[in-house]
């Protein structure tokens, strides 16, 4: 067993390439778990970097500048933000307010289906079951109520750092995209010489962050506008909340939809009841998670994501748990950086046993 691990060890770490490889992610790695709370603004700008870099090289290709295309580029989504922020904030605040005031009528509704149930189906469930469900439902509602006035009161002290991070993150997008040239080679410098799979695993894994955070935000857009009009077609209550909740569930790959399916039945159900337009919505929503499936994601992300759905899960899973939203944003793409670590040791070794063979 140790002959194996050593020829194991001298296999990947007897090129210095792959020493310096290994100890930048550990590295990488370590400085996000302890201090990445810390650089919160610093990654929300890369990520919109990333997402803008795509229509600035577009306007460079046409012959702008690049000062001239950056500044072109934010001030439009700088627009584009206010704008939304604008038109949809109130009515989202409206809607929230809305159906947290009914919210309790729409529990006793349910509790009162819920407990009819052993009636009707007396050889399915048993009176015992349901109010065992009701009471961890109501457990759950408290704790949800007690966490969301906890944060209301906790998150009036950080007004002013939201107030900072709106002048910053801007700044910080700016000078990203303006500077990254100069960014670029400024990181290089203090990188070893010894970094042939670094530069392997950075090439290959830039593209695809950004061609995964442009189809992510393509995909929230069309899956939220989309299903905002067939909840508005059904004239659906908190159509816009819902729509928003959709689109914002393809940020957790699978488990998302399943989720955001709660909320939007239990709309449905208390508005419509078990008629068929509640059959009807249910059929149009599905049709919608479908086509997000099967077209809209192969057609975005078939150049970033090559992922069996086991891997896709466990790495949501896995860095959610370390770096929780980021994490399961960022999920696909670490879990292909892994990929391409991987690819690189073992095109490392591959060419190692062609040499000395």
């Amino acid at each position: 067993m140790l002959e194996f691990l050593k020829s194991w060890y001298e296999r990947k770490f007897s090129d210095p390439h792959s020493v310096t490889l290994f100890l930048l992610l550990i590295a990488l790695v370590a400085s996000l778990y302890f201090v990445g709370s810390l650089i919160i603004p610093v990654l929300v700008a890369l990520v919109i970097a990333y997402l803008l870099e795509w229509p600035v090289l577009k306007l460079q290709n046409l012959g702008l500048a690049r000062l001239t295309a950056c500044t072109s580029v934010m001030l439009l989504f700088a627009g584009v933000m206010v704008a939304s922020f604008l038109t949809m904030v109130p009515v989202l605040w409206q809607q929230s307010a809305n159906l947290l005031q009914e919210a309790p009528s729409m529990l006793e509704q349910g509790k009162s289906f819920l407990m009819h149930l052993p009636d009707r189906y007396p050889e399915l469930i048993n009176a015992q079951q349901i109010q065992g469900i009701v009471s961890n439902v109501e457990n759950k509602v408290l704790e949800f109520g007690q966490q969301i006035l906890s944060f209301s009161l906790t998150s009036l002290k950080d007004v002013v750092a939201w107030m900072i991070y709106l002048i910053l993150v801007p700044l910080l997008v700016f000078f990203m995209l303006k500077d990254k040239n100069e960014l670029t080679s400024g990181i290089e410098t203090f990188l070893p010489k010894q970094r042939r799979l670094i530069s392997q695993v950075w090439h290959e894994m830039n593209q695809q962050i950004m061609n995964y955070i442009r189809g992510k935000v393509i995909e929230i857009v069309i899956i939220g506008g989309a299903s905002f009009i067939a909840f508005a077609i059904f004239d659906l209550r908190y159509a816009a909340l819902l729509g928003v909740l959709v689109g914002l569930s393809v940020l957790i790959p699978f488990v998302g939809a399943a989720l955001v399916t709660i909320p939007v039945a239990a709309v449905a159900l208390f508005q419509f009841g078990l008629a068929p337009e509640f059959w009807y919505l249910l059929i149009a929503y599905g049709v919608i998670q479908a086509l997000d499936g099967n077209v809209l994601v192969p057609l975005l992300f078939s150049e970033a994501v090559d992922l069996n759905p086991v891997y896709i899960i466990v790495a949501v899973l896995f860095f959610g748990g370390l770096w929780g939203f980021w994490g399961v944003f960022f999920a696909i793409p670490l879990a292909s950086l892994v990929r391409a670590l991987l690819n690189a040791w073992t095109t490392e070794e591959a060419q190692k046993d062609e040499v000395t063979g």
